[in-house]
């Protein structure tokens, strides 16, 4: 992607203003890209903007890989937070260092939670996205336990996962895998269920806790929503129905292939 220009940007605010609707904006999504890749004072005069022309404007968002905050302190995340930007969507995508390094993700277990701390300290909201499946077959325990050991110990207040999905083919990711003792195999809709419950068994939050979980992305088989940790075993259980049904049960239960499209 490319940085758009202020004045485009200001130009694209005030065509709305022009419209008449201004007033009605409640939320703001900073696309197309990773905005948080741009200089504080860059995104600080585009949240300036943003207030200046939709002054009922709630929410912004913003998508956030983790290396794009290293250059940027906890009191610059607070001024963006200050200056509206409240909520950040976090692609660690898996926990496990072996699966970052197969998929070249450019981060660690480490780098992704060092990110997801600043972001906390700063009082941004986090929305963690995993990816299911990401680890293939032979990764999948390790890539499910790491994944949730990083939600422990980050405790965002949102976390969804995705359903590894091979757009441009899988040759990509077999790839990186190379053929070693991890070579790629893709999970069945099955096993990516049970990778799911074993993401989930391990998530160790009190029941205090109000992190909200989602599974309800376009990608994935299954729809799950709840809180946790409150809200976990009644998870698992309607995880554990779907799984323990017969596979012929399947046609009902999970969402067809031609419905995950994107």
């Amino acid at each position: 992607f490319s940085i758009k220009a202020l004045q485009k940007i200001e130009d694209e605010l005030q065509s709305v203003v022009d419209t008449g609707q201004a007033m009605y904006v409640r939320d703001i999504f900073l696309a197309d890209g990773d905005a948080m890749m741009l200089p504080t004072k860059h995104l600080m005069d585009i949240l300036n903007l943003i207030h200046t022309n939709l002054p009922k404007v709630r929410r912004i968002s913003s998508y956030c890989l983790p290396r794009n905050l290293r250059n940027k302190s906890v009191a610059d995340l607070t001024a963006l937070r200050e200056a509206g930007l409240s909520l950040v969507y976090v692609g660690c995508e898996s926990g496990n260092d072996t699966v970052l390094n197969k998929v070249n993700k450019g981060e660690t277990y480490d780098t992704s939670l060092e990110a997801l701390l600043k972001l906390k300290e700063a009082k941004i909201k986090r929305s963690i996205m995993i990816l299911l499946g990401l680890g293939g077959s032979s990764l999948s325990q390790h890539h499910a336990r790491d994944s949730a050991k990083l939600c422990n110990e980050a405790v965002p207040e949102f976390l969804s996962v995705l359903t590894t999905s091979f757009p441009k083919g899988i040759h990509r990711v077999q790839t990186g895998y190379g053929t070693t003792e991890f070579e790629f195999e893709p999970l069945t809709p099955r096993e990516s269920l049970k990778e799911l419950r074993c993401f989930l068994a391990a998530i160790e939050m009190p029941n205090t806790n109000k992190t909200v979980f989602r599974s309800d992305h376009a990608s994935n088989y299954f729809v799950l929503k709840g809180r946790l940790g409150r809200e976990k075993e009644r998870l698992l259980a309607e995880l554990d129905a779907i799984i323990e049904a017969p596979e012929e049960d399947d046609v009902f239960n999970l969402r067809p292939e031609w419905a995950r499209g994107l």
